[in-house]
């Protein structure tokens, strides 16, 4: 069997009103599928969220609430559509390549719920490559950031409009590739081997900053914020209760 990254990658991205998970929204989204010696194909979407963006969300994406109110589709639509595509490449064994990959799919999960469109999960069984918990495993000294600008950098990686979804999106594919193609002992995994180890490297990473913030003074009320699960960040039960 050839190695996964030789075949075909699907690449997904959002920006979205904030980081939290249970009640930001998302303003652009993209996935691109893209090597295994086909065209790369590319869909993207801007959203209307229903909801004012933040200045400080603005200035990230470049997306303000009167250019998503004016051009944006909405919201529920592109949901689906997001979803519909996600499923089309899991149905066929396409590995998903999120960087930072429990955010974005959790975010998608809640919309999904919010707008009652059946989620990725309930209709398909994804296999997720995220570059960041697999660099963080393989290199987990080095010094500086782990951002995507910084992947790009270590894997000279070319990286132009960064916090575009569409260029985000190739850009995470590409350093999954650099990554499988340049180190072998992850290379040559079967993808869902290499999926069930990421789930395990995620929260052993999860607990290793927990850790960090309990230690660090003036950071230990961040601890209890840090989620062990990956890629999908369970939803909240009744209550609150996580």
């Amino acid at each position: 069997m050839s190695p996964w990254y030789t075949g075909r990658l699907a690449g997904f991205d959002l920006e979205t009103t904030g980081v939290d998970v249970e009640t930001d929204r998302i303003v652009t989204a993209c996935v691109v599928q893209c090597g295994g010696k086909h065209p790369t194909r590319s869909a993207t979407w801007l959203a209307d969220p229903g909801v004012e963006i933040p200045e400080d969300a603005a200035k990230v994406h470049g997306i303000t609430t009167q250019k998503a109110r004016a051009e944006g589709r909405p919201a529920a639509e592109v949901v689906a559509e997001v979803t519909a595509a996600l499923v089309e490449a899991a149905e066929v064994g396409v590995p998903i390549v999120a960087m930072n990959a429990a955010f974005d799919f959790t975010i998608l999960d809640r919309e999904c719920a919010r707008y009652g469109v059946t989620s990725l999960w309930a209709q398909a069984v994804p296999l997720v490559l995220d570059p960041r918990v697999l660099d963080k495993h393989l290199d987990p000294y080095r010094r500086g950031g782990r951002k995507l600008t910084d992947l790009c950098r270590h894997y000279k990686v070319a990286l132009d409009s960064a916090h575009s979804a569409d260029a985000d999106a190739l850009a995470a594919c590409r350093v999954a590739w650099r990554i499988g193609s340049t180190l072998p002992d992850v290379g040559r995994l079967p993808l869902d081997e290499l999926h069930e180890l990421q789930v395990k490297w995620a929260a052993q990473q999860a607990a290793s900053l927990a850790a960090h913030f309990r230690r660090t003074p003036g950071k230990e009320d961040q601890a209890d914020g840090v989620r062990t699960e990956w890629p999908l960040i369970p939803a909240p039960r009744e209550g609150g209760d996580r």
